[in-house]
């Protein structure tokens, strides 16, 4: 399987994050605008229906997802300051090889992330 998917762990809670909007953005190189590709909502195992781009969709390039963090803890009822201290998680990334899978699972609370490159 090749494509583009990702995954998302709420450490506060020890759960997947679900009801997430991620929206996913596109540049095809440094010089060009980026280009919302696709928005989608993350389901009750912390990831989406399908993945966010088949390996048909795929391209090299630069990519973005923005994560709304903010959005879903307070849905969670986690009491958050004003403002929050992480609203929108924005994870930047490249892809260089069409014919591999991409995998970027987001590991989060409300005062923290991580992200990598999974399988």
């Amino acid at each position: 399987m090749t494509g583009l998917t990702t995954h998302l762990l709420d450490l506060t809670h020890g759960t997947p994050a679900n009801d997430v909007t991620i929206e996913l953005f596109y540049q095809a190189d440094p010089s060009s605008e980026w280009k919302l590709v696709k928005t989608a909502v993350s389901n009750s195992d912390g990831r989406l229906d399908e993945p966010f781009l088949t390996g048909e969709e795929i391209s090299i390039g630069n990519y973005e997802m923005i994560f709304h963090i903010g959005a879903y803890f307070r849905k969670k009822e986690v009491k958050l300051p004003d403002p929050p201290f992480l609203e929108l998680v924005p994870i930047r990334f490249g892809i260089s090889d069409t014919n591999r899978h991409y995998h970027v699972p987001l590991l989060v609370s409300p005062w923290g992330y991580q992200v990598y490159r999974g399988s």
